[in-house]
């Protein structure tokens, strides 16, 4: 009896352990990394997603390429985490963080090849990921909120072989300037600036209202298209006569009681105006409906009226007209509105759109970004996402780093004579770090079309020389002084990309064992939400087949989706 094998796994379940769990494991993340990594640096290029329906997504944004693919491996999944991490904030530098994370394992790989244990390959990685940021504070630059110049070129950096670069100085000045608009004492909140896209016209006729753009019409022609001076009231309510809670029928057995019935219909919604004209207003937002009555007696009182506007368009309206949403029409008063210097209705590459603008302490912008196709302005919402984070970003920190690698050169050098210090196996794991991040320039290089070996002696060379800002101009291949240049991005990107890399390659180095099941209840009753854990694991048993390809699941939606296209 004591030598009978105990069973403890049903016949279902599947698992994998030991080296081949951390091999699966790793040869998952690394296809990830790869999948994005051709994407890096001002000549990276584009991605095409074609989902089951035909709908087609072209862009090198690192988070929105990982978050279209699908993507079924459990730790494929956890590198995409890192750029959604990343994403979340800073804003910036998703595929920086996911090549760096994906090379950290590479470099693993080759060492538990060696015997070296993962759990020291996890020391390691941290220790030398916490001397990391030690060198990069020591070269950071500072940057004011007032350096105007330095505020655009970073805006510019994170636009660079994007769509938005043919564009960008424009849209850099934009982004600046929207930025600083709803900077206040608390902070910037960049959902205060909304983005609207309009198809149609040139990237170059982007601009920025130091207001709101609603992307509705006045919903009576006989309403003014112009109120200057506008006093504006904010309602979340409809202007319609209220139907009742319960089933009523009415029997009208002649004209007259039809009569009486509409005009108290039309009492009801003459009193509704009446409150709105009593309280002073000149332009009305309503996230409900407006009935066809109360339209006339608005456009007979010359007040200019939108209905069912978006939710985000009236909290936007609010910040910056500092008016109050309203519940009940019957209790607004002149305190509730807000104010606006102009409310007009104009159109824009064929439709009309009104504009609130002239908001004296405006805390909500809109950045109209025009272009010529749906996908162009779809892309270059995308870089100027990126760009607003990686501004606020500086903002809020004040310190900024030079690009074209120079960062990565720097950190492998100083890691590099920080290994030597760093007792024990653990300083092969400091090296291998090293050689990790040198990933980013040899894929600078390599994106570019030139030679990464000898890309990474010239910048080497550089660095050794006490030149800290040395970088690759992918451009033109020569290595420049890319602080002088203007290329620049926030220190705090570069730093998270590098915890979020190290600690994502560290949780999967740490896994031996991988257990699947096809139908796991995690202990949850039949009619549990399941919050104990329930869906995770059988979702883990869902992404495991794909597990055994390394990637099989990966390339499933893409390959339906192609698949439809032939």
């Amino acid at each position: 009896m004591g030598n009978q094998p105990m069973i403890v796994l049903s016949e279902e379940s599947q698992r994998t352990s030991g080296q081949d769990a951390q091999s699966m494991n790793i040869t998952a993340g690394k296809a990830v990394a790869e999948s994005v990594r051709t994407t890096l640096g001002p000549k990276g290029m584009d991605k095409m997603l074609v989902d089951s329906t035909g709908n087609v997504v072209v862009t090198n944004d690192g988070v929105t390429i990982l978050g279209e693919m699908d993507i079924e491996h459990p730790a494929a999944n956890m590198i995409v985490e890192v750029a959604e991490t990343q994403e979340e904030e800073v804003g910036d530098g998703t595929t920086t963080s996911v090549v760096v994370a994906g090379e950290l394992l590479s470099q693993a790989e080759d060492l538990l090849e060696q015997d070296i244990h993962a759990t020291v390959l996890a020391q390691g990685y941290r220790q030398a990921a916490a001397e990391a940021k030690e060198i990069l504070e020591d070269i950071a630059i500072d940057v004011g909120a007032d350096d105007i110049d330095a505020l655009e070129s970073i805006a510019s950096t994170a636009m660079t072989g994007k769509g938005a670069e043919a564009s960008k100085d424009l849209l850099a000045e934009l982004v600046v300037d929207s930025v600083n608009a709803v900077a206040d004492d608390q902070g910037i909140d960049t959902d205060n600036i909304k983005i609207e896209k309009v198809v149609g016209g040139a990237v170059d006729e982007s601009e920025l209202v130091e207001g709101v753009l609603v992307g509705k019409e006045r919903v009576h022609d006989n309403m003014p298209a112009i109120v200057e001076d506008a006093d504006i009231a904010l309602l979340d309510t409809p202007i319609e006569v209220k139907e009742t809670e319960i089933d009523t029928e009415v029997n009208v057995t002649d004209p007259d009681q039809l009569e009486q019935f509409l005009e108290q219909e039309e009492k009801q919604l003459r009193g509704m105006v009446d409150k709105l004209v009593e309280a002073g207003a000149d332009v009305v937002f309503c996230q409900k409906g407006i009935d066809d009555m109360a339209q006339h007696y608005l456009a007979q009182e010359g007040i200019l009226a939108v209905r069912r506007g978006k939710k985000s368009d009236m909290k936007a309206l609010s910040r910056a007209t500092g008016g109050r949403l309203v519940s009940n029409i019957d209790d607004i008063t002149a305190d509730d509105l807000g104010f606006a210097g102009s409310v007009s209705q104009k159109p824009i590459a064929g439709d009309e759109k009104i504009f609130v603008e002239d908001v004296e302490e405006a805390k909500a912008v809109t950045l109209i970004l025009r272009g010529g196709t749906e996908h162009v302005v779809d892309e270059i919402e995308r870089a100027v996402e990126d760009s607003l984070g990686v501004v606020r970003t500086t903002l809020e920190e004040g310190k900024v780093l030079p690009g074209g690698g120079a960062p990565e050169i720097a950190l492998g050098l100083g890691l590099r004579d920080f290994a030597d210090s760093v007792g024990g196996r653990e300083q092969l794991a400091v090296e291998a770090f090293a050689d990790a991040v040198d990933v980013i320039p040899r894929t600078l290089a390599e994106n570019a079309g030139l030679d990464p070996i000898d890309s990474l002696v010239d910048l080497r060379s550089k660095h050794a020389d006490g030149d800290d800002s040395a970088g690759l101009d992918a451009y033109t291949g020569e290595v420049i002084d890319m602080e002088g240049e203007g290329v620049v991005e926030p220190l705090r990107v570069k730093t998270q990309a590098i915890e979020s890399a190290t600690e994502a390659a560290v949780m999967i180095l740490r896994i031996d064992d991988v257990i699947a099941a096809g139908d796991l209840k995690g202990g949850s009753s039949d009619d549990d939400d399941g919050e104990d854990g329930g869906p995770g694991a059988g979702g883990m048993g869902g992404g495991m087949g794909g597990m055994g390809g390394g990637m099989g699941g990966m390339g499933g939606g893409m390959g339906g989706g192609m698949g439809g296209m032939m």
